[in-house]
């Protein structure tokens, strides 16, 4: 049949405007090699998504070797070419994307990675790296001056990886701002027990290993990840509220905690989830180890790591930061004290709650404890720079803050903040400016000179 000249001119019409839209679709182009982090600039990458991390570790406590097998799900935010994991020292033997080999090269801690095909925005692809070798732990003045990472124990290993050691054991986009689920099966020998984020979904024997499957099927931070592995004495059960909790402790430090571990974990998991919301995971839960070496406590996601228990508070602590900083996690490493200050304060409300001294006497004793020319007023709370990130003051003046504003807007409004916050931002990330943002609508009072002045302006404030 013959076209009409009217039909023939709109044929040619659209295949012009198809070329067009062809013409003018954007070139795939490589992925950053970094989100831009004032502090970490090259931590985590740019183009795309993750949304799953499958981890398959195994560990030799003889020789300190780790071989891995990872597997990233994840959805491209651009059309790539190419893209960047962050994985430290360790050595690269393939990697597949979609299930075909695929090309890559290392350039420091950056992985750079070609697909065959290009991905296409918005696709969600795989990508499955195998390596191995023996993981070193970070150090320097970030930590506290201590060792972090994948740190080796009489038994077996400690992990803990705030704030940008997780790439030293697997490959990922090892920065907060991208969460994803995890799967994560730890291979180990007979007789020590690999812990991990979540719940335990199984574990079996095989040869003369044994294999711990675990999965956080919420939202993570890559640091929250742990694999720690040794011999553990392991309790479980319920809270009084119903929240199932995992308790690990080594069996060396068994009669040397002045803590029931158990107990006031439990406890502690079903106040807070009273006082911030509901608990925002499956289980909660506890792995004490026995590394005096780290001197220091993290608050890895289900299952904080302590290196040792010393008191009621220290629990505390950790598991506030179940809310803030696990569930609501900083957009950038600069917002620290969302973390720091809130589990800090936390802290004090349990001793208020215990009957100890309130928050206010806390704020106090703080207050006046440190002098005008104390180097202590001289950290910018809200911005306290790469390495100084830990300094006292980020957690002590960030509690600060919050006691101030609860004097401001009232009890009744703060105690409608908190959960508020945990709400509105449960399992993502958030922002300082976020955080003033809700306060201000909660409390209906204009509250920028308040945070201006605690935690932007250097100097011991006036009360």
């Amino acid at each position: 049949m013959a076209l009409s000249r009217s039909a023939r001119l709109g044929a040619l019409a659209t295949a012009v405007a198809s070329f067009c839209l062809i013409a003018a679709a954007p070139a795939p182009h490589p992925g950053s090699d970094g989100v831009g982090d004032p502090y970490f600039p090259q931590l985590g990458n740019g183009g795309f998504d993750v949304r799953h991390y499958g981890l398959d570790v195994a560990y030799n406590p003889d020789t300190d070797r780790l071989d891995g097998r990872t597997t990233i799900t994840a959805r491209a935010t651009q059309d790539l070419s190419s893209f960047d994991l962050d994985l430290q020292k360790l050595e690269v033997t393939r990697i597949e994307v979609n299930g075909r080999r695929a090309h890559f090269t290392r350039e420091g801690d950056e992985i750079r990675i070609s697909p065959r095909d290009h991905l296409r925005k918005h696709r969600t692809f795989t990508v499955t790296v195998t390596y191995g070798g023996v993981p070193e732990p970070l150090s320097g003045p970030i930590v506290f001056g201590s060792d972090y990472g994948w740190m080796k124990t009489t038994d077996g290993v400690f992990v803990a990886c705030e704030p940008n050691a997780a790439s030293t054991w697997f490959p990922s986009s090892d920065h907060p701002g991208d969460k994803a689920a995890f799967d994560i099966r730890i291979k180990a020998p007979k007789g020590l027990t690999g812990v991990s984020n979540g719940r335990l979904v199984d574990t079996y024997d095989k040869g003369g290993q044994t294999v711990a499957h675990w999965r956080e099927s919420t939202p993570m931070a890559t640091y929250l990840a742990t694999a720690t592995i040794g011999k553990f004495d392991v309790k479980t059960g319920k809270t009084p509220a119903g929240t199932p909790i995992y308790v690990a402790i080594d069996p060396v430090l068994e009669n040397s905690n002045n803590v029931d571990v158990y107990g006031v974990t439990a406890e502690v998991t079903d106040y807070w989830s009273e006082v911030f919301g509901p608990y925002p995971f499956e289980e909660t839960g506890a792995i004490v180890d026995d590394m005096p070496q780290a001197g220091f406590s993290l608050e890895t996601q289900t299952k904080p790591v302590y290196s040792a228990v010393r008191s009621e508070s220290t629990i505390a602590h950790e598991l506030a930061h179940m809310w803030f900083g696990d569930s609501v996690t900083p957009e950038k490493w600069n917002d620290i004290w969302l973390n720091e200050g809130f589990a800090t304060y936390s802290q004090w409300l349990w001793s208020e709650h215990k009957g100890i001294r309130s928050a206010h006497d806390s704020f106090i004793a703080g207050y006046d404890s440190r002098p005008a020319d104390a180097p202590f007023w001289q950290t910018v709370v809200g911005d306290p720079q790469r390495d100084t990130m830990f300094a006292s003051a980020v957690y002590q003046r960030g509690a600060m803050t919050l006691q101030m504003l609860r004097e401001r807007i009232g009890d009744k409004a703060f105690f409608k903040l908190l959960p508020a916050w945990t709400q509105q931002n449960r399992h993502g990330n958030a922002t300082t400016a976020d955080f003033i943002r809700l306060a201000e609508k909660i409390s209906g009072k204009q509250l920028d000179s308040l945070f201006e002045t605690w935690l932007f302006t250097k100097g011991k404030p006036a009360l």
